[in-house]
């Protein structure tokens, strides 16, 4: 499949407590046309960027070992360039409120859940800059 965004292999890091939530984003980003890691909490994900850094890291907020909010901060101290979409469900609380508050914190983008993959794609291509070009017939 190809991808409707040019996307010059550009690397992103998945972080989501939810398995199913992220394999369905791994296999979107994949289809896409990006290299993919994943981690299944902000300790994870922080640890994983530090080693390998990305273009993107695509994060949830509410995660055990290390909430989204924590991981933001830490990933902006560590690499101040780095893009970051924030994604919630928000739990008690509504999501606009923890994802308001993750762009306080240095998220560039921000996307409530349920979302479809498409405009996960399309905003992490938006916010990586790409541009979108004609698909092939």
């Amino acid at each position: 499949m190809v991808s409707e965004y040019a996307m010059a292999s550009s690397r992103v890091l998945l972080i989501d407590d939810d398995v199913e939530l992220l394999r369905q984003m791994t296999g979107a980003f994949v289809s896409a046309g990006y290299e993919v890691q994943a981690a299944p909490d902000g300790q994870a994900g922080l640890a994983r960027f530090l080693a390998a850094p990305t273009d993107l890291v695509v994060t949830d907020i509410i995660m055990p070992n290390r909430e989204g909010i924590e991981t933001i901060v830490a990933l902006k101290k560590a690499s101040p360039s780095v893009r970051i979409l924030a994604i919630s469900g928000g739990y008690r609380v509504g999501p606009a409120d923890f994802l308001d508050l993750a762009r306080h914190v240095g998220a560039d983008g921000v996307l409530a859940k349920p979302f479809r993959p498409s405009d996960l794609i399309k905003l992490a291509a938006q916010l990586l800059g790409r541009r979108r070009v004609a698909q092939p017939a």
